[in-house]
């Protein structure tokens, strides 16, 4: 691949390191979200799994002869690897034998059974997720205000430019999908439905072979796009679904079909933030629902730009999850991790990013410049209480991630206001 063809990914640096680590790097993550253009990118020789030429002659010899396909120049790409697991030990195997760093890039869109797999690959095979684009990958971001800079008080004041709620709505309905770029919103706006249509027909059986209702499959992911960015327990899904579509499902199905979206990394949730910050407040252990990415949410709920302008609430919900999957994306690319706050004296924060020398930022996020001094206000508050807890650890950083400001800059108060499309890693 020439570079001039290859648009940039933040997780390209990250590759680099653990192939200079590991004898292999796995990159997993939701389809058509670039993984296979970045391994070929990072790679000397490449074989498609996939490739229906020759009758899928590839997939039957690997097969037939997993260790066959593994020939050619390192680091060799081997894309969509999980059709045919035994590849995964064949790939250990060689590794070990070697004892070579960066021989091999695995990538996947599925977590496949771990029948016929012997081996978890620990210390050989290191697994890398990737997800859709963020808004500074995709160039819809200035890239003026840096989170790492910003988890560290640093944050130079910066005009941004004024951004419309209707920019803000089609961005979220696009997504990041690389093959949106360039398209029409009308055009842009199909690829998540067709993807989902697609995980739903076809993706949904091959991951182990057992069919499914994939009416019922419909359903869950219709109710889980009702609640995206909240912590709806899996008996809200229930009572959601029969409330709405009075169709019975019990428990057990709707956890085995939630298990296989996260198999095929369609759910993305968010964790809790757990590390004893106050210990005199207990804090709730609920995920926070995300898709990979919230245009999925969208194509579930037929959202359109004139929908979404006319129910603010799902706007404010999907726009959370538009910031939060770039937080994670930008946050992860140095190390920290990301988790949302949520206790049982019902105080919460959006988005919690816990760096890796255990220091933590917290972030509210809101649609409106309107909205910035309640949130403010909350972050304050919740950092008080802490503070005054004597085993507590207050955060070392406040802000307000925004979508309808024009600036990035340092209130007086202390707490930080910076617009998502100003944000990078």
């Amino acid at each position: 691949m020439l570079e001039s063809e290859y648009r940039p990914r933040i997780i390209d640096k990250q590759v680099d390191e653990y192939l200079s680590a590991f004898g292999a790097v796995c990159i997993e993550g939701p389809k058509w979200c670039g993984k296979t253009w970045t391994s070929a990118f990072h790679s000397k020789s490449e074989i498609y799994i996939g490739d229906p030429a020759g009758n899928f002659q590839n997939r039957q010899l690997a097969e037939l002869s997993p260790e066959l396909v593994l020939d050619g120049e390192t680091p060799r790409l081997i894309d969509e690897w999980q059709e045919v697991p035994p590849l995964w030990d064949a790939v250990r195997y060689k590794v070990d034998k070697t004892h070579e760093k960066g021989q091999f890039i695995l990538t996947g869109s599925a977590t496949p059974n771990r029948k016929g797999i012997l081996h978890s690959g620990a210390g050989r095979i290191a697994r890398l997720r990737m997800r859709p684009m963020s808004l500074y990958e995709s160039g819809d971001s200035s890239g003026k205000v840096s989170l790492y800079g910003l988890c560290h008080s640093d944050l130079t004041p910066a005009m941004t430019g004024d951004v419309s709620l209707k920019e803000l709505i089609e961005l979220i309905i696009r997504g990041g999908w690389p093959g949106s770029l360039g398209l029409s919103l009308k055009q842009a706006s199909l690829l998540p439905v067709e993807y989902l249509n697609a995980v739903i027909d076809d993706d949904v059986f091959r991951i182990d072979g057992i069919r499914r209702d994939t009416t019922k499959m419909r359903l869950l992911l219709r109710s889980l796009a009702r609640n995206e960015s909240t912590t709806a327990t899996n008996k809200t899904l229930i009572k959601d679904i029969k409330a709405i579509d009075d169709q019975d499902i019990d428990g057990n199905t709707v956890s085995s079909y939630l298990d296989i979206l996260k198999r095929l990394f369609l759910t993305d949730n968010l964790p809790p933030f757990s590390t004893g910050i106050r210990s005199s407040v207990r804090i709730k252990q609920a995920e926070k629902r995300h898709f990979a990415d919230p245009s999925l949410a969208c194509a579930m709920l037929r959202a359109t730009p004139e929908s979404l302008m006319n129910d603010l609430e799902t706007l404010g919900f999907m726009f959370e999850a538009l910031c939060e999957r770039d937080l994670r994306i930008y946050a992860e690319s140095f190390g920290a991790n990301l988790y949302h706050y949520q206790d049982y004296r019902n105080q919460e924060i959006d988005a919690v990013i816990e760096l890796p020398e255990g220091d933590w930022c917290a972030f509210e996020i809101k649609l409106g410049a309107n909205q910035i001094d309640t949130a403010a206000a909350n972050l304050l508050s919740i950092k008080k209480q802490i503070e005054e807890d004597p085993k507590g650890k207050p955060p070392a950083v406040l802000c307000v991630i925004c979508g309808r400001s024009n600036a990035a800059y340092r209130r007086a108060d202390g707490v930080f206001v910076v617009p998502i499309t100003a944000l990078k890693m």
